[in-house]
């Protein structure tokens, strides 16, 4: 007699169902298609970003019963005030929360021997810190409550390797690989602590290549380069966080099909 696995009857979002998300950047990009995949999905959404007038755009064309469930907050992440002011907010009106995505993260253009000093700075605050912001008061949440939160953390193939340009001459990307190494780093270290402090709490890090949005320099675009869609990137979290308690992705390096 042979034992059936019903692993695929696990992977199901149910279990979330009305706790709450918090996606930071949900003003436009992977954080817009996450906010109204899990909207999709049956929780209540926060967005965070600077511009809380593209939220309550986008906010307005939803169903009516997803407005309901989404909440939009001017948030940025390279402020702890602000991270702070966000979260007190959360935490006192919807109670704890379930799921955060550290989507927020910016792209400056240009050599690091040569780009302005403030630029490279904030890409490493936004991109760094506000993920450490962030994640903790979101830990101190899950940890309180002794539940089984997720932190996902949007991070790069640029975070694994840096290759060649792919377009010619020098490359654009100064410190991006070096925030996106320090995001692959912190999700392990942030696994050991989750481990180490005996809670019930997931990390994810998720590594999209070559991706259609926003912070894409024009030029990639004119080379015709093979990029991934929004929805695929916000695919690949729903599907981490889709997974049984007993299972952890830890990794999850996703690439446009014939592209880099």
């Amino acid at each position: 007699m042979f034992a059936v696995f019903h692993t695929q009857s696990d992977i199901t979002m149910e279990r979330w169902s009305n706790r709450v998300a918090v996606v930071t950047g949900a003003s436009s990009g992977i954080g817009v298609a996450v906010a109204k995949d899990l909207l999709k999905a049956n929780l209540i959404v926060v967005g965070l970003a600077p511009l809380i007038e593209r939220m309550e755009t986008y906010k307005a064309e939803l169903p009516a019963e997803q407005q309901q469930r989404f909440h939009v907050f001017a948030c940025d992440v390279a402020s702890k005030e602000s991270v702070d002011k966000a979260f007190d907010w959360i935490i006192n009106k919807l109670g704890g929360v379930g799921i955060l995505v550290n989507n927020a993260g910016i792209f400056k253009a240009g050599q690091a021997c040569t780009i302005n000093l403030s630029d490279l700075e904030q890409t490493l605050q936004v991109n760094v810190m506000g993920v450490v912001y962030a994640t903790q008061r979101v830990f101190k949440s899950m940890k309180e409550r002794d539940v089984d939160g997720h932190v996902v953390i949007v991070n790069s193939v640029r975070g694994h390797s840096v290759p060649l340009p792919v377009i010619p001459g020098p490359s654009i990307v100064n410190v991006y690989p070096a925030s996106k190494y320090a995001i692959t780093a912190l999700t392990e270290v942030y696994r050991q602590e989750f481990k180490g402090l005996d809670t019930k709490i997931k990390v994810t890090s998720i590594s999209p290549g070559l991706t259609d949005m926003e912070i894409m320099p024009e030029k990639y675009r004119s080379f015709g380069l093979v990029m991934l869609k929004l929805e695929d990137v916000s695919s690949c979290i729903m599907f981490t966080l889709s997974t049984p308690p007993r299972m952890q992705i830890h990794e999850l390096i996703v690439k446009p099909a014939g592209g880099e």
